[in-house]
């Protein structure tokens, strides 16, 4: 590490944190089948999921990519693996950066998994090396995050709602003015893997 204290570490690493709800699962099979297998960073979804029964959302995910999808549980983050928050559980970074937890605090938006507390921990661990996309779902759950992750400097990408299949949480992010690019979901993989080499 060139810098002089490791507290600075999250000026330079990266990690993709991505939001979605109704619809959401088509919607990441794009994402995901457009991020190659060489992606340098942990990805780490909250997609709104119903609790209380198995999901299969690991097999589907997988089938569409060629990065590793699994259902995320308390350990380290790991560098092209996609961490999928299971269902009724928030998942969250430890302030290092380092380290996944899972929690049952109160829903968020009405939802848990939520896409606030993600979106929150992450830019408090990884600061401007955080790249948060929000894609199509039918409620507000992001806006917040958005925000925390601007404060902290990092980029955020939306679905363009009217190529999502519902507009909810996309145009809530939107409407915190605070978005960097508004794309269809197709180019959403493309601007993320430019946005990392930017860093």
């Amino acid at each position: 590490m060139n810098r002089t204290s490791a507290a600075n570490a999250h000026d330079y690493r990266a990690v993709v944190v991505v939001a979605s709800s109704a619809g959401g699962v088509e919607g990441l099979r794009t994402l995901l089948g457009g991020l190659g297998p060489e992606l340098p960073v942990t990805v780490l979804i909250a997609q709104h999921l119903r609790r209380g029964r198995e999901t299969q959302i690991v097999p589907v995910l997988s089938r569409a990519t060629a990065l590793d999808v699994e259902l995320a549980r308390n350990g380290p983050l790991r560098a092209g693996v996609v961490h999928i928050a299971p269902p009724d559980r928030h998942l969250c970074v430890r302030q290092d950066g380092r380290r996944l937890f899972l929690t049952e605090e109160e829903r968020v938006n009405y939802a848990r998994p939520a896409a606030d507390p993600l979106f929150e921990s992450a830019a408090t661990a990884f600061g401007r090396g955080v790249i948060a996309c929000v894609l199509t779902g039918s409620d507000g759950d992001g806006a917040q995050g958005v925000t925390a992750v601007k404060a902290h400097g990092g980029t955020v990408i939306v679905q363009d709602p009217d190529t999502a299949a519902f507009q909810g949480m996309p145009q809530s992010a939107i409407n915190t003015g605070l978005v960097d690019l508004v794309l269809p979901l197709e180019r959403i993989a493309p601007a993320i893997a430019e946005t990392l080499r930017g860093h």
